[in-house]
């Protein structure tokens, strides 16, 4: 069943990279949903539960570390993948943020299909993916902007 499936939010102002996104994860039993910027970001995390995100590091709205402590500060158990084409793994901004925990992994663009899918298995356990109940929402709503 569809519900059943991980919900994975994107978040880029490249719709071709959105497009490219959605498409790869779900073709391996994904669902996702997008947003082209910050704002947009934190209308979806009032509708829904995310269990990862992808989160372009330079958005037209704000730095997507930023929007990556937003995010976090609403739901701490959400995991966080950033991509970019402008810094790589080993940037200093990039690795400080893996080692507070804040980022799990990173990807750069141009990126292959087995980037991503790699990015999200070393991010998460798969034994431990559990259904999303669409209908539920972070604790911490109220302090969504």
């Amino acid at each position: 069943m569809e519900k059943d499936k991980p919900l994975i939010m994107i978040v880029d102002d490249e719709p071709d990279m959105c497009w490219a996104l959605e498409n790869i994860l779900r073709q391996n039993g994904f669902r996702s949903e997008k947003a082209l910027n910050g704002q947009g970001a934190m209308k979806l995390m009032k509708r829904h539960k995310y269990y990862l995100a992808f989160l372009d590091v330079k958005l037209t709205d704000m730095e997507g570390l930023d929007l990556a402590r937003l995010i976090k500060s609403v739901d701490p158990d959400i995991r966080i993948i950033m991509i970019s084409g402008f810094c790589y793994k080993d940037d200093p901004t990039i690795q400080e943020a893996i080692q507070e925990g804040l980022v799990g992994n990173f990807v750069a663009k141009p990126f292959l299909h087995k980037d991503i899918l790699d990015s999200i298995e070393s991010t998460s356990s798969f034994a431990r993916i559990e259904s999303t109940d669409e209908d539920s929402v972070p604790q911490n709503i109220e302090s969504i902007p």
